[in-house]
């Protein structure tokens, strides 16, 4: 079993990508042998209200068992209290919320009010570092990266909060990491797309460092190649039950809560 916990569906404002239909994503997935994507609408995060893609993503879900719909939810406009609860009604994996793309305070009052809330719902939280390189960016693209402090901020905020965080690299994991107590490093997964593989091998130090269990498979499609992340793992020396973790286990324990 492979679970991509972090998929778009959905037009890229700053350059053509292709890929981006449900249709492109089921043929990636099937390519790469992807059972399930969790998937986001990646239009919503450059829109004022990203909510509003919410409707279409569920309704694009319910009509392809492989997709698990991940909404967007926006804490600083009203009504956010009942996208998270319409999230739980739907079942979804997780709500994804990216505060440096909305405009808001990333370790905020208001990411701390929805962090507390996601908790108290038992419903993840998805956060993105960066989409792309700063080296790749459309000058109209001035969204800063996710801080690492932020997400320190958010886990020691409540107890109860779980946090999936995306297209982190080796040092901005490290630093949440090994700057956390225990117990919040134990709250926070992150999937391994940004992360540099062999000859680098930064995916095995972390792994080794980190922890098996503190990952998940993510590829970032259709900004990224979905490949990639399998290649990274095709080129580690893993038990069957450390893949089966990364690919699987990992996601389906924090789904689960």
């Amino acid at each position: 079993m492979r679970i991509d916990v972090s998929a778009f569906l959905g037009a890229y404002p700053y350059r053509r990508v292709p890929g981006t239909s449900p249709d492109a994503l089921r043929e990636a997935m099937d390519r790469v042998r992807i059972d399930a994507a969790w998937v986001s609408h990646l239009p919503s995060l450059f829109w004022r209200a990203p909510g509003e893609g919410n409707a279409w993503l569920y309704e694009t879900a319910s009509a392809e068992r492989r997709f698990q719909p991940v909404p967007a939810v926006h804490p600083g406009l009203g009504g956010w209290e009942d996208a998270l609860g319409e999230a739980a009604d739907h079942g979804a994996p997780a709500v994804r919320c990216d505060p440096t793309y909305y405009g808001l305070d990333p370790a905020g009052a208001e990411m701390r009010v929805l962090t507390a809330a996601c908790g108290a719902a038992r419903v993840p939280l998805l956060l993105a570092v960066r989409l792309e390189d700063a080296r790749q960016r459309h000058p109209h693209d001035r969204a800063s990266e996710l801080p690492a402090a932020a997400v320190r901020a958010l886990l020691r905020s409540d107890e109860d909060a779980r946090l999936i965080v995306t297209h982190a690299d080796r040092a901005f994991i490290e630093e949440v990491h090994f700057g956390s107590t225990p117990e919040e490093a134990a709250r926070v997964w992150w999937d391994i797309s940004w992360i540099w593989g062999p000859p680098e091998d930064h995916l095995e130090t972390l792994l080794q460092t980190v922890g098996v269990q503190r990952f998940v498979f993510g590829t970032g499609q259709p900004l990224r190649l979905p490949e990639a992340s399998v290649a990274k793992l095709d080129l580690l020396e893993l038990t069957p039950e450390q893949r089966a973790a990364i690919e699987s286990a990992n996601a389906r324990e924090v789904h689960a809560g």
